[in-house]
């Protein structure tokens, strides 16, 4: 995370307006705030959250308070966690950037574009795995090889259960809960 994460992290106060976090974006050419409180992170707001919660809404970005249109509470990743358990994270979750926190403190920021800018095998796993969900899948064998449907891991014994091609160990977590 450490060697991908952007520095410095671009934060704005609870109390400040919309109206100043979205002038303060433009200025920095960022899509998202850190929000904090007293110098530690709270929140996050992001350009799409202007656009949702204020925008949208034809509320006065000069009279909200980025603390009100702010996502809470903060998803974060540790600067040394593996780029597969941020983009668990980040699907889970379904956001795109994750505050990078090392010893409570704010340290960086990691977003989608930096994992596809940096891991172009990450990107060829992600087209594969599009790949497979566009089309139905035709079943010819008893098993194949692919993406896990419930785990995301490679698996050389999918096997279609319900729909879904799952690997051996998905297949036995299915068993043991019926």
């Amino acid at each position: 995370m450490k060697d991908i994460m952007i520095t410095p992290v671009v934060t704005i106060d609870a109390e400040k307006t919309v109206k100043q976090a979205g002038e303060l974006m433009k200025k920095t050419r960022k899509g998202c705030l850190i929000v904090t409180k007293k110098g530690k992170p709270i929140g996050i707001v992001s350009d799409s959250d202007i656009i949702k919660r204020v925008v949208a809404k034809n509320l006065l970005p000069s009279k909200i308070k980025v603390k009100e249109v702010m996502s809470s509470p903060l998803i974060t990743i540790g600067p040394n966690e593996e780029i597969l358990e941020a983009v668990r994270k980040m699907k889970k979750n379904n956001i795109h950037r994750l505050p990078v926190i090392e010893n409570q403190k704010l340290v960086g920021i990691l977003s989608l574009s930096d994992i596809a800018r940096t891991s172009p095998e990450m990107l060829s796993l992600l087209e594969y795995r599009l790949k497979m969900k566009s089309f139905e899948p035709e079943i010819r064998e008893k098993s194949t090889s692919g993406i896990c449907e419930s785990c995301e891991n490679y698996s050389d014994e999918l096997r279609n259960v319900n729909g879904q091609w799952l690997c051996e160990s998905c297949r036995e977590e299915l068993e043991h809960e019926y």
